[in-house]
């Protein structure tokens, strides 16, 4: 028996990184798993891969800026599926831009996608939750929803959204027995954190250090959303790190004064 046996889980960004480890872990559980993303290839190719190892799964291209695109993700999938029990809003970019050199446009892409697209998908899905007796949510933020970092204005901005809006839907969903809770990873290794811009660590734009000197793995993260969405039943409007220390403190070399 998985520990998800008989739930249907809708995720976005889930036709690669922590998005798909995610689904493949929750299918594993014996979860039914709706997938959301842009990219059609990918989400079609790890949506057919959970089939053919024995798991339930389906793909729908889902532009999380579009409020009629979370409508139609969250009808097809209950439509398929028969109902709705978990939501993982995990879809998010990130530009590497100091606040001065950016435009607004700029600004807002980030805005759109990791903030707003929280925001509709939480709105499509509260329906279908509170038809399903209740549910979780769980809401991708980050380390940098609790702390800020050098060039990356937009990107801090809107985790630290979805950290509040978080909190605000775990009180206003709480009495219908939904529970609404954000993850905040730190590092962790993903085609978004491999991307050259925001890699450039040696030149100083982006820098971090952490007790556990290693990024995270995409594994590590889909683990603790089971736990939050299978086993922290009395947990909501929290706010779970998985980053390996990063902000534990500021690491300081041996003998530095």
């Amino acid at each position: 028996m998985g520990k998800l046996d008989g739930q249907v889980a809708l995720i976005s960004g889930a036709a690669r990184g922590q998005g798909e480890a995610q689904a493949r872990l929750f299918a594993r559980e014996g979860a039914a798993v709706a997938l959301g993303d842009v990219l059609e290839d990918d989400g079609n190719r790890v949506a057919e891969s959970i089939n053919d190892t024995g798991g339930q799964a389906m793909f729908q291209r889902l532009d999380v800026t579009e409020a009629s695109s979370w409508t139609s993700m969250v009808g097809e999938t209950v439509s398929q599926f028969g109902r709705l029990d978990i939501v993982i809003n995990n879809a998010g970019i990130a530009r590497l831009k100091r606040i001065e050199d950016s435009s607004l446009q700029e600004y807002l892409e980030v805005i759109m996608v990791n903030q707003v697209g929280v925001w509709l998908g939480m709105q499509a899905a509260i329906p279908a939750l509170k038809e399903a007796g209740g549910g979780c949510i769980i809401n991708t933020s980050s380390t940098a929803g609790l702390e800020g970092y050098s060039g990356l204005g937009a990107y801090v901005s809107s985790k630290f959204a979805v950290r509040g809006m978080t909190k605000v839907a775990a009180m206003e969903l709480g009495p219908f027995n939904i529970r609404v809770n954000s993850v905040h990873p730190g590092p962790i290794d993903t085609p978004m954190i491999r991307d050259p811009e925001l890699s450039r660590q040696s030149r100083g734009e982006l820098s971090l250090t952490s007790p556990i000197p290693r990024a995270g793995h995409v594994d590590e993260v889909a683990k603790m959303m089971l736990f939050i969405a299978a086993d922290a039943t009395y947990s909501t409007g929290a706010e779970f790190l998985i980053d390996g220390g990063v902000t534990a403190g500021t690491m300081i070399a041996p003998g530095t004064d």
